[in-house]
This record gives structure tokens, C-alpha cells and sequence, in this order.
């Protein structure tokens, strides 16, 4: 899936979901050291739970993150299966 980030320094975040679990993530842009943590922290576990942890994390005022933004694309992924 593709997900377009608004008001962060990443354009773009490319990931995939299975049974409801994160398997792939990846950033296009930003800071790349800590995307990659991102990444490697979030695949494996359920959408639903990355959903809770990252959802409203703020990056300098700008009412949201990429974390954030990762949050907000799962929930459109998730909402869409209910």
C-alpha cells in the first residue's frame, strides 16, 4: 500500500499489512536513521497496537509526525476491513 504523508519532512510511506499484521514498512524521505528504527521496530506486530502507540506523536507543532502519519495509514487500511 501507498500512503502520501502530509506535514512531515517523509513524502511517502510504503508498507503492507497481512491478517492485520504489519509485515513491511518504508519511508521515502526524512530522517532516515530513525525511520528505519520505525521500520524495524513496527513490522511483525499488529496494526492495531502500532495504531495506539504512534497515533498523536507531534513533531515540532506541526500537529503531526511520521510516526503519526504511519498511524493514520494504517487506520484508513484497518477501517476499511471492519
Amino acid at each position: 500500500m501507498v500512503f502520501r504523508t502530509r506535514g512531515t519532512c517523509s513524502r511517502q510511506i510504503d508498507f503492507s499489512i497481512d491478517g492485520g499484521i504489519v509485515k513491511e514498512v518504508k519511508f521515502n524521505s526524512g530522517c532516515e536513521g530513525n525511520l528505519q528504527a520505525i521500520c524495524n521496530l513496527v513490522e511483525g506486530m499488529p496494526a492495531d497496537y502500532i495504531i495506539s502507540k504512534l497515533k498523536g506523536i507531534n513533531c515540532q507543532g506541526r500537529g503531526t509526525s511520521c510516526p503519526d502519519q504511519l498511524a493514520r495509514a494504517l487506520e484508513n487500511v484497518v477501517e476499511k476491513a471492519v
